[in-house]
C-alpha cells in the first residue's frame, strides 16, 4: 500500500509538473513590454510606454514611424484577432476551420474585397499609402523579432501567421462596411416575403418609422419584377449585423459647468473576446491623438486630439440595392440591359478547405455588381427562374476614398479640416458629432448616398429591375446636401440610429431608421439639467430606463388577467418604472411576456420563416396593440376570426410565467434580470466550441435592454438563451473639451487578446459597472505606474 500511495503521488506530481511546464511554455507567448528592440523599417526611434491600464503611448518623430509603432503593438497584443480579421476579409476561413465556414468564405469571395481594397489603395494619396505600408512593416517587425510561442489559438489550430500586407488592413474596412450596411439584406427579406404578406403588412413589419412613399413602392408587377422563389431568409454566411444601436451626443458650453463642450459616444457592435476595439495614443510632431483603434487598421477611428473630439453612430444609409437581372433566353452567358444584352463578367475562386477537397466557385458580375445568387444561399433561393440577383454597393467602388479620410481625420485641427476629411469619407454612412476646444460643436453624416431617379418607384425598398434605365443610380447626393450643422441654436446634438432628417429633406437616405426610444431618453436627460459635467454624462451612459417598456406596458396591462400567476405579474409590473435593473424581477417578467406576445402576433403570418425574422420590432407591436394594425392579432391558422389582442395578451403572459417558473423557480419575487441578461463577449472561433468557450469567452451580468441608453441587446429567437446580450457598447468614451486630459474611455474586455494575459479581461468589471480609465496624453500622467517602456530602434545595416 505504501508503494501504491507513493506511486499515485508520483503520478500526480508528474501531471502537475507537465501541466505547469505547459503553462509556463504557453506564457512565453505573452509579449515583452520592456527593453530595446532593433527592427527594420524604421527611420527613427519609437518609444512605447504602456500605462497602468496597458494602454500604449507611442511617441515618434514622424507619422509613419508612429503608425509603425501601432502595427507593432497591435501585433503584440492582438495577433490572433488580426489573423481572424484578415482571413474573414479574404474569404480564407475554411482552409483553417473546415467546411463549416464555407458559407462565409463564399459570400466574402463573392464581394471580391481583395480586388476592391487593392483598387482603393492604388488610388489613395501618397501619404495614406505610406501610412499603411509603415503599419504593415510594424506588424512584420514584431513577427520577425518575437520570442517564445505564438498565442494559444495558433498552436491549437496549427496556424502560422503570414507577413502582413497593406491590403490586409484595407480589406478590413470593407468587412466593417458590410457589418454596418444592412439595406441589401432588408431588401432581400422583404422580397422573399412579398409572396406571403401584402404591401401594408410588409411596411408594418419592416418599417419602424413609416416611409413617406406611397404603398405603390411595393408594386413589383408594375416594375416588371417577377415574384420571388420560395426562400429562406437567413443564412449563417452573413456576419452579424449591427442591428440596433449606438449613441452619441454633444453639448456646447452654454450647457456645461465649464463653459466648454462635452461629447459622449458609445458605439455598439458585437461583443467579442477580445473587444473589437484597442485603445492607443499616438504622438508625432504637430499631432497628438488618442482613442479607439481597430487592430489591423492604421488609424485612431474614434477619439480626440489636443483640439478636437469626434464620435460615430451608424446612420444605416441606403447604399446597397439588389437588382433582378434577366438572363438572355437565347444565351445564358448574357443578361438584359437597357441597351441590349451584355455578357456576364465571370471569374473563378478556389477555396481551400481543411480536411476536404478545394471548392471552385464560379462568380458572375453584372454592370451593377456581383451576382449574390451565386454566393449566398437565401439570394439563390429567392431568385425567380430565368434571373439572377446582383448587388450594387458604394463600398465596391474602385475610387472609394475612405482610407484617405481615416488618415486626415487624425490630423484635423478644427471644423474646416475635420469637414475636409469627412468629404473623403465615402462609407459606411455615419452620424458624426464634433466638438473643439474653441467651443464649437457640429454634426455631419458623410457618405456616398446614391441618387435615385424620381421615376424609380421602388427607391431601394425592394429589388429593382436591372434592365430598366430609370432604376439605375443617377450619381451621389452632393456632400453639401448631406445632413450637417455647426453650432445649432439648441446647443446640443443627439443621435442614436434614429431618423436624423425631417420628411421635407429632399433626398432619400434610408428606410432603415431605428426606433427613437434611446434618442428621446438622451434628450430628456440632457434637458433635466441646466449644466452638465463629466459625471452627469457618465450617469447618462449608465442609464437603464426603457422608454420602449414605458410606452408598451399601459396597453399590455389593460387586458384583464385571469390566471393567478398572471395577476401577480400584472401587479408587479403596474408599479414598475421601466428601469431594466439587473437585480429586479420586473425586467425579466416584461421581456418574457413580450417575447411570447411577439411570437403569437406574427408567427402565424410568417410560418416557417418566423424564426429567421423574429425580432423585437416594438414600433410594429405598438401599432398592433394600438389598433391600426389589429388584424395581426387574429391567428390565421385557426377558423376563429374573433381572436383579439387582449386574448393574446392574456395567453402570452400565462405562457411566459410558466416558462419563467420552469427556468428560475416558482417565486417570482426572487427572479433577477441579471440571471438571464448576461453579456457574453464571444471568442472567434472558440466561442462556438465546448469546452474551449468556457476558457476564452467572457461573461458578466448586466442591466439594460435593447432600447435603453446603456444598451444590452436580446435575441428573442434564441431558444436556449433569448436574453443573453451579445451586442452592446464595446466602447464608451466621454470627451471634456475644457481640458481634454480629463476625458475618459473604456472597452468591454481588456487590451490583450491572449487569454493567458492579466490584461485579457481586466476592463470587464469596470465596463459592466460603467466606470472608465483616463484618456491621458501627458507623459507625467501616463508614466505613473506604467507597466513597461519599450524602445524600438532602427536596425543597423549589416
Amino acid at each position: 500500500m505504501r508503494w501504491v500511495i507513493r506511486g499515485l503521488i508520483g503520478v500526480v506530481l508528474l501531471a502537475v509538473a507537465t501541466v505547469g511546464g505547459g503553462y509556463l511554455a504557453a506564457r512565453s507567448s505573452l509579449p515583452n513590454y520592456e527593453g530595446r528592440v532593433a527592427v527594420t523599417g524604421l527611420r527613427g526611434p519609437v518609444e512605447v510606454m504602456r500605462d497602468r491600464h496597458a494602454i500604449p503611448h507611442i511617441v515618434a518623430d514622424s507619422r509613419e514611424d508612429a503608425l509603425f509603432g501601432l502595427g507593432y503593438v497591435h501585433a503584440q497584443d492582438r495577433l490572433w484577432q488580426m489573423e481572424m480579421s484578415r482571413r474573414i476579409g479574404h474569404g480564407r476561413l475554411s482552409e483553417m476551420l473546415g467546411a463549416a465556414t464555407l458559407p462565409v468564405d463564399r459570400l466574402l469571395r463573392g464581394f471580391d474585397f481583395r480586388a476592391v481594397a487593392q483598387a482603393n489603395l492604388d488610388r489613395a494619396s501618397d501619404e495614406t499609402k505610406a501610412g499603411f505600408e509603415a503599419y504593415a512593416r510594424g506588424v512584420n517587425a514584431y513577427l520577425e523579432t518575437r520570442e517564445g510561442l505564438l498565442p494559444p489559438e495558433f498552436l491549437i489550430l496549427g496556424v502560422e501567421p503570414a507577413p502582413w500586407r497593406p491590403i490586409d488592413s484595407a480589406i478590413w474596412t470593407k468587412v466593417m462596411a458590410l457589418d454596418l450596411s444592412t439595406s441589401w439584406f432588408a431588401e432581400l427579406q422583404r422580397y422573399a416575403l412579398s409572396d406571403r404578406l401584402d404591401p401594408a403588412q410588409l411596411e408594418d413589419l419592416f418599417t419602424p418609422i413609416r416611409s413617406p412613399l406611397q404603398n405603390g413602392i411595393l408594386d413589383l408587377e408594375s416594375a416588371g419584377v417577377p415574384p420571388p422563389g420560395q426562400a429562406p431568409v437567413q443564412d449563417g454566411a452573413r456576419p452579424q449585423a449591427s442591428s440596433a444601436a449606438s449613441n452619441n451626443w454633444v453639448v456646447d458650453g452654454q450647457r456645461t459647468a465649464t463653459g466648454k463642450p462635452l461629447l459622449a459616444n458609445d458605439p455598439h457592435l458585437s461583443l467579442a473576446a477580445p473587444s473589437v476595439w484597442y485603445l492607443a495614443h499616438l504622438s508625432w510632431p504637430g499631432t497628438n491623438v488618442i482613442g479607439a483603434t481597430f487592430p489591423g487598421l492604421p488609424a485612431v477611428v474614434l477619439g480626440r486630439t489636443d483640439r478636437i473630439a469626434w464620435g460615430f453612430t451608424n446612420t444605416g444609409g441606403d447604399v446597397q440595392d439588389i437588382y433582378v437581372e434577366r438572363i438572355d433566353p437565347s444565351d445564358p452567358n448574357r443578361y438584359a440591359t437597357p441597351t441590349g444584352s451584355a455578357a456576364f463578367e465571370v471569374r473563378e475562386e478556389r477555396i481551400k478547405v481543411k480536411d476536404g477537397p478545394d471548392e471552385v466557385l464560379r462568380v458572375r458580375r453584372t454592370r451593377h455588381g456581383p451576382v449574390m445568387s451565386d454566393v449566398y444561399g437565401p439570394a439563390a433561393a429567392a431568385t425567380p427562374a430565368g434571373h439572377v440577383l446582383a448587388l450594387a454597393w458604394t463600398a465596391l467602388a474602385a475610387d472609394d476614398r475612405t482610407l484617405d479620410a481615416s488618415m486626415r481625420l487624425m490630423e484635423a485641427r478644427d471644423w474646416t479640416s475635420f469637414l475636409g476629411a469627412m468629404r473623403l469619407f465615402h462609407g459606411p454612412q455615419q452620424n458624426i458629432v464634433y466638438a473643439d476646444t474653441a467651443g464649437n460643436i457640429g454634426f455631419v453624416a458623410p457618405a456616398r448616398i446614391p441618387l435615385r431617379a424620381r421615376e424609380n418607384r421602388l427607391r431601394g425598398y425592394m429589388p429593382q429591375p436591372g434592365w430598366r434605365a430609370e432604376y439605375d443610380w443617377q450619381g451621389w447626393v452632393p456632400f453639401e446636401d448631406l445632413p450637417q450643422v455647426l453650432n445649432p441654436a439648441s446647443g446640443m446634438m443627439v443621435t442614436a440610429n434614429n431618423r436624423i432628417v425631417s420628411a421635407e429633406y429632399p433626398h432619400h437616405l434610408t428606410f432603415e431608421w431605428q426606433e427613437s426610444y434611446r434618442a428621446e431618453r438622451i434628450v430628456a436627460l440632457l434637458s433635466e439639467r441646466e449644466k452638465h459635467s463629466l459625471q452627469s454624462f457618465q450617469t447618462m451612459q449608465a442609464d437603464t430606463v426603457s422608454l420602449m417598456a414605458r410606452r408598451l406596458l399601459p396597453r399590455m396591462l389593460a387586458a384583464n388577467q385571469t390566471a393567478t400567476t398572471a395577476r401577480l405579474a400584472q401587479t408587479m409590473l403596474s408599479s414598475w418604472d421601466g428601469d431594466m435593473a439587473a437585480d429586479r424581477p420586473e425586467p425579466l417578467i416584461f421581456y418574457a411576456w413580450y417575447r411570447e406576445l411577439t411570437r403569437m402576433i406574427y408567427a402565424d403570418e410568417l410560418g416557417e420563416r418566423f424564426e429567421a425574422l423574429w425580432r423585437e420590432r416594438p414600433r410594429f407591436i405598438d401599432r398592433v396593440l394600438s389598433g391600426p394594425a389589429a388584424p395581426w392579432c387574429d391567428d390565421i391558422t385557426t377558423a376563429d376570426a374573433s381572436e383579439s389582442c387582449d386574448d393574446l395578451l392574456r395567453r402570452s403572459l400565462e405562457r411566459a410565467m410558466e416558462w419563467l417558473a420552469e427556468r428560475h423557480g416558482g417565486e417570482a419575487q426572487r427572479w433577477r434580470w441579471g440571471d438571464a441578461h448576461i453579456a457574453r463577449a464571444k471568442h472567434r472561433p472558440f466561442g462556438e466550441v465546448e469546452p474551449l468557450r468556457r476558457l476564452f469567452d467572457l461573461t458578466a451580468q448586466v442591466p439594460g435592454g435593447s432600447y435603453t441608453v446603456n444598451v444590452g441587446h436580446v435575441r428573442l429567437a434564441d431558444a436556449e438563451a433569448p436574453f443573453v446580450d451579445g451586442h452592446g457598447p464595446a466602447l464608451r468614451a466621454i470627451y471634456d473639451l475644457d481640458d481634454p486630459e480629463n476625458s475618459v474611455f473604456i472597452t468591454s474586455t481588456g487590451q490583450s487578446g491572449n487569454v493567458l494575459s492579466p490584461h485579457y479581461a481586466d476592463y470587464l468589471a469596470d465596463w459592466r459597472d460603467v466606470r472608465y480609465v483616463p484618456m491621458t496624453t501627458r507623459p507625467e500622467t501616463f508614466a505613473v505606474g506604467a507597466i513597461g517602456r519599450l524602445l524600438l530602434e532602427p536596425a543597423r545595416a549589416p
